[in-house]
């Protein structure tokens, strides 16, 4: 079988990389191109900051062409297997349609697993430079004077010292206020500080009118102090405030869950931060079930099949993506849980192919 699992994967890999370079292509040319346009137009961007913005776009881009190549890649295989009646030679020797599909399941599975790396390690870096070369260096956005629902972190290495929490910041006053601030030991929560307030002395930050809860054994508070004046384990200087903050597709899976438990203990609808968290596994979960998917309807009896399997990859990803909307809205808008949101056109369309599956195999 090996012979046979190698041929069945060549099939799939050609139109695989043909449908990552096409579909990247339509990305960029109805979406990023105008964008970069504008900026030229608009801001006078040079050349080099259009070829920077438009190399840090790709990598968003391709983890969403991922899925959609995937489905291609096995709609093209089993297409022209079937209309070769390549397929009929095959189960006429006792092959399973599931085990004729496995190379692809796998291959499908793995690029999953890639993507979630590729989702975790690279798209946030990309995507924040993308953002700080196009507002600080083409547009030259001056930060807004007062911001809400700040959030700063004190990192050592790979541990996080401190996470602080503030309700507003006022760039001209230097002051936080309403803050929360979480202390780690060894990645271990050990002391939860409340204050009214914080302002900049000229070489730190002070925190005024507070109280220290000490956690250090288990999640129990043992004892609670309060303090007028406290310095605050934070060492950005005010300058870099407002630099320092991300937005969701700027952040890391830890750095979401972090900033989703801190802005939850101060009561901040973070509906739209979970579902992006669970879009981080749900997205490149998506490869494996456009494989699902693909690879029995690839099984057409026509001619001609790879018009026919382009057309209904085009069809399967119109309908893929409308749920992936319609249920990140919900998700967003709190009408139904974000881990369902991110995961409902995955299980809506993982049924539809393991029912298609089931009937191919039978």
């Amino acid at each position: 079988m090996r012979i046979l699992d190698k041929y069945i994967l060549k099939e799939f890999i050609s139109p695989f990389l043909f449908g990552v370079c096409a579909f990247t292509a339509v990305f960029i040319g109805t979406g990023t191109l105008y964008r970069i346009a504008n900026l030229i137009n608009n801001y006078g961007a040079s050349l080099w900051d259009a070829f920077r913005v438009l190399v840090l776009a790709l990598p968003s881009i391709i983890v969403v062409t991922f899925p959609m190549s995937v489905l291609l890649g096995s709609l093209m295989a089993f297409g022209r297997l079937s209309s070769n009646s390549e397929l009929i030679v095959m189960r006429s020797g006792g092959q399973n349609f599931v085990r004729l599909a496995m190379p692809i399941f796998i291959a499908a599975l793995i690029i999953s697993l890639g993507t979630t790396a590729f989702n975790e390690f690279v798209v946030p870096k990309a995507n924040n430079a993308y953002n700080t070369i196009i507002n600080q260096e083409i547009k030259h956005q001056v930060a807004p004077k007062t911001q809400d629902h700040i959030i700063l972190k004190d990192v050592k290495g790979h541990d996080i010292n401190s996470l602080m929490y503030a309700r507003q910041y006022d760039s001209d006053l230097k002051q936080f206020k309403d803050i929360t601030v979480q202390e780690f030991e060894n990645d271990t929560l050990v002391r939860v500080e409340k204050a009214d307030y914080a302002d900049w002395n000229g070489s730190k930050w002070v925190m005024h009118e507070g109280r220290i809860y000490d956690v250090s054994v288990g999640e129990t508070v043992t004892r609670t102090m309060t303090f007028k004046n406290q310095e605050l384990p934070i060492s950005q200087k005010p300058n870099k405030v407002s630099a320092s903050q991300k937005k969701p597709d700027e952040m890391t899976i830890r750095e979401l869950r972090e900033q989703i438990s801190l802005l939850d203990q101060n009561s901040v609808n973070t509906n739209k931060m979970k579902v992006e968290m669970y879009n981080r596994f749900a997205m490149p979960l998506a490869s494996l079930v456009c494989a699902i998917v693909g690879a029995p309807l690839g099984m057409q009896k026509q001619r001609g099949s790879s018009s026919i399997g382009f057309g209904i990859s085009v069809v399967v990803i119109f309908i893929y993506y409308t749920i992936m909307t319609l249920g990140n809205a919900l998700g967003n808008g709190g009408k139904i849980p974000p881990y369902i949101a991110a995961f409902l056109p995955d299980i809506v369309c993982g049924i539809a192919g393991i029912f298609l599956v089931y009937r191919k195999s039978r």
